[in-house]
C-alpha cells in the first residue's frame, strides 16, 4: 500500500500544479522511488491511493509493470492514513502488507531494507513492524525522533529523545489490526499506540541512508544526499534507474 494522497500543502508553490509524489528528485518522482524499492523486493501488486491531483498520478502509473499498480480512488474524500489503508483493505487481502510513504525514501546499503523487514517480521509476535532511521542517515528532518527500541526490537514512544530513530515511513502490518476500524478518514499513530500497549509494534533499523522531502528548498538537498549516498555505495545505481 503507497500512500500517495496527501496534499503536499508544505511544497508549495510546486504542488499548487501537481501532486507531491510527482515532485522529481534526482530524475526520478518521489512515487517511483517507492514503487521501484517495492518492485526490487519482489512486489507484483501495489495499491496506490489517489486524492489530490488524482488523474496525473493515474495516468503517471499507467506504464508501470513491476509493480502492477492498482489505484484506490479518494478523490472524493480525503481518509488520512489509516482510513486510506481501510479503503483498500479489499484489494490488499488478508496476508501481512508492506505500507510505504509516497513522500520520502532512502538509498539501500546491502541487503534492501524491504527484504530485511520481510526477514525481521514475526506474525506470532508483531502487528507492526517499522523500518526505522538513525537521524545521523536521514537528510530532510527538521522533527525530533520518533521511537526508542528495545534490544528485541520492541518499540515506544521516544517523546524526542536524541538517542530515539526516526519512523523512515516504510512497515509490515498484518490486516487482523484493521479488524474492527471505523471506515472513515483516521490515522495510523492511534495503531501504533495500541500495538506498543499490546506490546507488538516492533521496529528494525535500516541500512543505508534515508530522505525526507518537506519544502522546495528541501530539493537541492535530497539530490545531494542521493549523489553522496551512490558515491559510497555504487550498487545502489541500480535503485535509481
Amino acid at each position: 500500500m503507497v500512500l500517495a494522497a496527501g496534499l503536499g500543502k508544505r511544497m508549495r508553490p510546486i504542488t499548487d500544479t501537481m501532486p507531491k509524489p510527482l515532485v522529481k528528485i534526482s530524475g526520478k518522482t518521489l512515487l517511483d522511488w517507492s514503487l521501484d524499492s517495492l518492485a526490487h523486493a519482489g512486489v507484483d501488486k501495489a495499491m496506490v491511493n489517489v486524492h489530490y491531483f488524482p488523474e496525473q498520478i493515474v495516468a503517471h502509473v499507467a506504464a508501470r509493470r513491476a509493480p502492477r499498480v492498482v489505484i484506490s480512488d479518494e478523490s472524493e474524500r480525503l481518509l488520512d492514513s489509516a482510513g486510506g489503508i481501510v479503503h483498500a483493505l479489499p484489494e490488499l487481502g488478508g496476508a501481512p502488507f508492506y505500507i510505504v510513504n509516497a513522500d520520502t525514501f532512502w538509498i539501500d546499503s546491502g541487503v534492501p531494507n524491504l527484504a530485511r523487514l520481510v526477514l525481521a517480521w514475526d506474525a506470532a509476535k508483531m502487528d507492526i513492524l517499522l523500518m526505522l532511521a538513525d537521524p545521523q542517515s536521514a537528510t530532510g528532518h527538521s522533527g525530533g525522533t520518533d521511537f526508542l527500541m528495545s534490544p528485541a526490537g520492541a518499540l515506544r514512544r521516544s517523546k524526542g529523545d536524541p538517542t530515539g530513530l526516526i519512523y523512515a515511513g516504510a512497515a509490515i502490518v498484518h490486516p487482523r489490526l484493521f479488524k474492527d476500524a471505523p471506515a472513515g478518514p483516521h490515522s495510523l499513530n492511534a495503531y501504533f499506540d495500541a500495538a506498543i500497549a499490546a506490546s507488538r509494534l516492533f521496529g528494525m533499523t535500516m541500512h543505508g541512508h534515508w530522505i525526507t522531502v518537506g519544502t522546495p528548498d528541501a530539493i537541492p538537498l535530497a539530490e545531494a544526499a542521493v549523489a553522496a549516498a551512490l558515491a559510497e555505495s555504487p550498487s545502489a545505481l541500480t535503485e535509481l534507474k
